[in-house]
């Protein structure tokens, strides 16, 4: 089959790879209705990840079950469904109190399975993936496969923010985890939803999502301009959906004595000293998204029309050319490219 492997930072290919085949008896393989690029692949792109074997790329799936492991009880072949990047047994403590992304049998998809390729095998299958109502139409699957990270993800930030009806809630990084954030904070019932975008595109996408104001500063300028619009206070709930010290400390800053950062980018090189947050009265809290607690519900409202997260994809390609859709996010003419296997 066809996957998308990694050499070295800007060396993508599409090669013919291994079949999956079931390792464990709790194991599914899927076919692939649709995969995509995410903006965590783009850190070993631009070599800020070290590459020492060439990788397998992609952890975003949605597709058809064609096989399962003799251990499998909930998920059938013929099923379209949809999993985290990190496949659990949605069983033990810890992914009964809502963290499955941490837990105690997790394994990260993208090494156990990569998912820009024809077809994966999902570990974990009864706890990992959720079954749809019916096989979709075509024009649903990019929303659906959006509930795979990037929405779960936005949504996490906001829920990790505490947004809630009556608050502000401002977002900082307008790639496709930053824009599903927006659209989380609105679903959640945010009264107002500050959007920090220096790009136009996604401006207007923000503002179709529920943004209600737009913060084109940076940094320090950024966090004191969120401030001037909340009467010298800061937002009530801010999701960091970027990474880097500056972003972090951006939201920080932005942030009102009492309130909350939900940080979701994936860090590099970011360092927090006591003398940062003591004296600010900011909860922080963030870390991979436990997407599998929410893909019930987002499943849900995506099949009864009432968000459509799919609007993020702005590039499809067909597989084959994954290397134009890395060189396009790379280099910000796109938000994200969605894969037709």
């Amino acid at each position: 089959m066809r996957g998308v492997v990694m050499h070295a930072p800007g060396d993508v290919r599409v090669e013919d790879v291994a079949e999956p085949r079931i390792l464990k008896p709790t194991d599914a393989i899927i076919r692939l209705s649709a995969t995509c690029i995410c903006g965590s692949d783009l850190w070993p792109y631009r070599g800020a990840d070290e590459i020492t074997e060439p990788l397998h790329m992609g952890h975003e799936y949605a597709g058809i079950v064609e096989e399962v492991g003799s251990e499998v009880d909930s998920i059938r072949p013929g099923q379209f469904v949809i999993g985290s990047f990190f496949a659990s047994d949605n069983t033990c403590e810890i992914c009964r109190a809502g963290y499955q992304s941490s837990c105690v049998h997790r394994e990260m998809l993208g090494t156990s399975g990569a998912a820009q390729a024809q077809r994966m095998r999902v570990p974990l299958a009864d706890g990992t993936l959720v079954a749809t109502p019916g096989v979709p139409s075509d024009d649903l699957v990019p929303s659906l496969l959006a509930a795979s990270d990037v929405l779960g993800t936005g949504w996490f930030g906001a829920v990790a923010a505490e947004a809630a009806p009556g608050k502000t809630v401002a977002v900082v990084g307008d790639g496709a985890v930053g824009l599903l954030a927006v659209l989380s904070a609105k679903q959640l019932g945010a009264e107002r939803i500050i959007a920090m975008s220096r790009h136009e595109s996604r401006q207007k996408l923000a503002l179709d999502f529920g943004a209600t104001d737009i913060v084109t500063e940076r940094g320090d300028a950024g966090a004191a301009r969120i401030k001037e619009l909340t009467d010298g206070l800061g937002a009530h709930s801010v999701v960091e959906a970027v990474g880097t010290q500056e972003s972090m400390m951006q939201a920080i800053n932005a942030t009102r004595p009492g309130g909350h950062v939900g940080f979701v980018g994936v860090l590099h090189d970011v360092v927090l000293r006591g003398d940062d947050i003591f004296m600010t009265h900011v909860h922080v809290h963030g870390g991979p998204a436990p997407v599998r607690r929410f893909l019930p519900e987002l499943i849900d409202l995506i099949w009864t029309g009432q968000i459509d997260p799919g609007k993020v994809f702005d590039l499809e390609l067909p597989l084959d050319q994954a290397a134009d859709g890395y060189r396009a996010m790379d280099e910000r003419r796109a938000i994200k490219v969605l894969l037709r296997p």
